[in-house]
């Protein structure tokens, strides 16, 4: 079976989402959503990455976010902001939402999702909610929390928007957001953990789909998956990141000289591949510290390190901090969420 680094990185970066709000408006409104880095906190505390997607679930409107056009959205699109900016929907473009200073995504962060929200001449408060049937538009907001250290290569290269029209948006997402809407609200056994697969399965389903649109001129790590060579090079350091690699022996495997490996990873990825190499071989490393038992000396052996001593200077250099005292942090914040 070939190898999918996709998943591995999927997988590698703690990929969890499961924050609703479901948000009727009426005929002329704004919603904002805050960054990510005011967002991590109030909704997924000790999760270093939000991102936002909204499914439009009946009328249409207005995305927008800082430096990019307005998206225009109709029934059935998905707009996800995968990089965590700040954004604005709305029923016209242009539009801004009115000040809102109480921080309900904090106040609200231990209730019961979906949270019912009703937008009318600005911001009614959570569960304010109106009927469906009697709102102009209806949207289902989900969120997504992933890592980004010590390697995530995924979401930059995403796009600040990642627009889904419907017709391209899979036909068993929009049933299945809304039975997993359903199967909160009724509070069902198991219906926290549908709601977390749902939603990852919506991101991960829009990322394969972005993948598959690239145009054949596009760069980035997504287009670094599709290409010939350099796809193939990856795969090999993500199956077998613990190999004495050189960028000679892996270009003989992928058919290229050195150089132009070098010269077309470079391109397509952004860096060297022993680099990347060095920065897979970490998030496996991390990936192991956080949910293992094993010892510092037999992760570094499972990562490619010979000597304890090289790979901890590797782990600090990447990640701010020894392997041994990360693994401790990372259980701190386990136990304290």
């Amino acid at each position: 079976m070939k190898h999918d680094p996709l998943s591995d990185v999927l997988s590698s970066v703690r990929l969890h989402g499961a924050i609703f709000y479901y948000v009727s408006f009426g005929q002329d409104w704004a919603a904002e959503t805050p960054p990510s880095s005011q967002l991590a906190e109030a909704l997924m505390p000790g999760t270093e990455h939000v991102l936002a997607y909204h499914l439009i679930a009946k009328g249409g409107g207005w995305a927008a976010t800082d430096g990019e056009h307005p998206v225009r959205l109709n029934s059935g699109d998905i707009i996800m902001f995968p990089r965590g900016d700040r954004h604005v929907l709305s029923s016209a473009p242009g539009m801004h939402a009115q000040p809102d200073n109480d921080n309900w995504h904090f106040t609200t962060r231990n209730d019961p999702k979906p949270i019912a929200l009703a937008y009318h001449q600005g911001v009614l408060r959570p569960g304010s909610s109106q009927p469906a049937d009697e709102a102009e538009t209806v949207i289902i907001c989900g969120f997504v929390g992933c890592d980004l250290r010590p390697f995530n290569p995924l979401i930059a290269a995403l796009p600040r928007i990642l627009h889904l029209a419907a017709n391209s948006v899979g036909s068993w997402v929009a049933p299945v957001l809304d039975q997993a809407v359903s199967e909160s609200r009724q509070s069902r056994a198991g219906s926290a953990a549908v709601l977390e697969r749902v939603s990852e399965m919506v991101f991960v389903d829009a990322a394969r789909r972005y993948l598959e649109s690239l145009p054949a001129d596009a760069s980035g790590w997504l287009a670094g998956l599709r290409d010939r060579h350099v796809g193939k090079a990856i795969d090999l350091l993500h199956a077998q990141p613990a190999e004495m690699w050189t960028i000679d022996r892996l270009g003989r495997q992928v058919g290229l000289s050195r150089s132009a490996l070098h010269e077309r990873f470079v391109e397509l990825v952004g860096q060297p591949p022993m680099q990347y190499l060095t920065n897979w071989r970490m998030q496996r490393a991390a990936c192991l510290l956080r949910e293992g038992s094993a010892n510092v000396a037999t992760i570094a052996l499972e990562v490619g390190y010979d000597s304890e001593a090289a790979f901890a200077r590797a782990f600090k250099r990447t990640v701010g901090m020894p392997p041994a005292a990360w693994r401790r942090t990372q259980n701190a914040s386990r136990q304290a969420r």
